[in-house]
C-alpha cells in the first residue's frame, strides 16, 4: 500500500486483497502453491530481479536493492544498514525491489517472501520487503513471528518522526523495533493514535506538519475575511430571495481560498485513512464481518484513487471510499459522507433536496450542519471545483465526466450492491476521468 495501506497478506485477484482470518486457510495454500510455482516463474519472467539472483547477492550481503531503489537507499545506507543488522545477531535480510503485476513474483509481496525464504533454505529467517505499492514495509518470520516483525514493519507506516523520511530510514526503523521486540506494542499505539486523529478532526486537515502553503498569518486572516464577507452575502441573498430550492455561488476569492488550503495535508489525511482502514481489515474477525468483502474492495479502490488522484475531489473521494470501508466493517453501518462536502464528516441524517433548475427532488446524507442550513433554507458550504473554466459545486459537473458527481460521494447511490468501490473497480472512475481530459476540464 502506499506509505499509508496495508502490508501483508493480500492476495488480488480483479483487485481485491484480504488478510482476515476467514481467508487464512485460503492464504496458507495460496502461499504453499507460490513457494513452488513462483520459484519457476522467476527462472524465466522477464521483468525484474529473479529469485535466483536475489538469492545469491543475500549470501553475500543482507541487503538487496533493485538498482531502482538505489537513489533512495545508497551504497553508503546500504552499509548502514548491513552494520545495523550485524549488531542485532538476528537472521535478518532485507529485499527492496519494486513489485508489479508480471515479474517474478506476480507482483505479490507475500510470493516474494515465500520464494526467497525456499530459496535460502534458512528455517530460521525475518525478511523486510517493500509491499507491492514499494512505499510501504512488509515483515515476514520464520518458523514463528517471535520478533513482531510483522508488526514492526507495518508501524513504521504509522510513525509520525517518519512522515517525510526516505526508505533507508524506514528500513532501519523496522530493524530496531525488530531488535527491541517491541513492534507489536509501537504498532497498537500509532495505530491507536491514527483511529482517534482520523476520527476526531475535521475532513479538511489543518496542516498538521507545519508546512505554509497558503502565506502567514496575515495571509489567513485576509483569506478568512474575503470568506466571512462572501458567506455573509450569500446568506443576505439567500434571505431575500427565500427561494424553494438552493442557489451556490462562489466568487473568484473564496475559490482562490479553497485552493490555498493544503491539497497536500489532504492527501496525507487520505493516505491515513486508508492505512488505518487497512489494518482494521486485516485484524477484522472474518466469521463474524458479513462485510469483510466489501471493505476489502473499498480499501482497493481508495489506493487505486490516491495513485490517479489529480486534485481535491479525488483526494476527497478516498475519504468517501474509506468511509464505506469503515461501514463495511461495522457492525451498524453508518451513513456515507455529507453529500454536500465530504470534508465535513460522516452525515448524521438523510433529507430530501432539491438541486437548482430541477423538478424532481433528492434524498441526500447530510452533516449536522448542512442540515441546519437547508432547513432554514441558506446554502450548505459545498465541495467547489473548477470545470471548464467554471467554478462550480461538484455535483453540477455533468455525472458522465465524474463519478463524484454521478454517485454524490455514495449519497446517490442505489442500494446495498451498488457501491463506490464497485463503480471503481468496473473501471466508472478512469473512464469519467479519462471523458474530462477529453473536455479539457481543470477539474472532476
Amino acid at each position: 500500500m502506499s506509505s499509508e495501506r496495508l502490508t501483508c497478506d493480500r492476495p488480488s485477484g480483479t483487485s481485491r486483497r484480504s488478510a482476515a482470518r476467514l481467508l487464512t486457510a485460503l492464504l496458507m495454500a495460496c502461499t504453499a502453491l507460490l513457494g513452488t510455482g513462483a520459484a519457476a516463474r522467476a527462472e524465466t519472467a522477464g521483468t525484474g530481479p529473479t529469485a535466483s539472483t536475489i538469492a545469491e547477492a543475500l549470501a553475500d550481503s543482507p541487503v538487496y536493492v533493485d538498482p531502482s531503489y538505489e537513489a533512495a537507499v545508497n551504497s553508503a545506507q546500504q552499509d548502514a544498514l548491513v552494520d545495523q543488522i550485524a549488531t542485532t545477531g538476528l537472521p535478518i535480510k532485507v529485499v527492496l525491489v519494486p513489485l508489479k503485476k508480471g515479474d517474478a513474483f506476480g507482483g505479490n509481496d507475500r510470493a516474494l517472501a515465500s520464494v526467497i525464504k525456499e530459496r535460502l533454505g534458512q528455517q530460521q529467517l525475518i525478511l523486510i520487503t517493500t509491499d507491492k505499492y514499494g512505499k510501504s514495509l512488509t515483515g515476514t518470520e520464520w518458523p514463528t513471528d517471535a520478533h513482531q516483525s510483522r508488526d514492526a514493519a507495518a508501524a513504521v507506516g504509522f510513525l509520525k518522526e517518519l512522515n517525510d523520511a526516505g526508505l533507508a530510514a524506514r528500513v532501519g526503523k523496522a530493524v530496531e523495533l525488530i531488535n527491541t521486540g517491541n513492534g507489536t506494542e509501537v504498532y497498537k499505539a500509532e495505530t491507536a493514535r491514527i483511529d482517534k486523529e482520523y476520527s476526531a478532526r475535521p475532513m479538511l486537515d489543518e496542516n498538521p506538519s507545519g508546512s505554509s502553503s497558503g502565506g502567514g498569518p496575515g495571509t489567513w486572516l485576509a483569506v478568512a475575511a474575503v470568506l466571512i464577507l462572501a458567506v455573509a452575502g450569500t446568506a443576505l441573498l439567500v434571505r431575500r430571495r427565500s427561494p424553494r430550492h438552493t442557489a451556490f455561488t462562489f466568487p473568484d476569492a473564496v475559490f482562490a481560498a479553497e485552493q490555498a488550503a493544503d491539497e497536500a495535508g489532504l492527501r496525507r489525511q487520505a493516505s491515513a485513512g486508508i492505512l488505518a482502514l487497512g489494518e482494521a481489515v486485516e485484524h477484522a474477525d472474518g466469521a463474524a464481518t458479513p462485510g469483510l468483502s466489501r471493505a476489502l474492495d473499498a480499501y482497493d479502490a481508495a489506493g487505486r484513487v490516491l495513485d490517479a488522484a489529480q486534485g481535491m475531489p479525488d483526494l476527497v473521494g478516498v475519504l468517501a471510499l474509506v468511509a464505506e470501508g469503515r461501514s463495511a466493517l461495522a457492525t451498524d453501518p453508518g451513513l456515507p459522507l455529507c453529500f454536500f462536502d465530504p470534508r465535513h464528516g460522516r452525515a448524521v441524517r438523510r433529507t430530501s433536496w432539491r438541486p437548482l433548475g430541477r423538478r424532481e427532488r433528492v434524498d441526500v446524507a447530510v452533516c449536522e450542519d448542512c442540515g441546519q442550513a437547508l432547513h432554514a433554507r441558506r446554502s450548505p458550504q459545498v465541495l467547489a471545483v473548477r470545470d471548464q473554466g467554471r467554478t462550480i459545486p461538484y455535483f453540477e459537473v455533468a455525472p458522465e465526466r465524474s463519478l463524484w458527481a454521478a454517485t454524490g460521494y455514495g449519497s446517490l447511490l442505489s442500494g446495498p450492491d451498488d457501491t463506490l468501490a464497485a463503480r471503481v473497480g468496473t473501471g466508472e472512475f478512469s473512464r469519467a476521468r479519462q471523458r474530462s481530459a477529453g473536455r479539457g476540464a481543470a477539474g472532476e
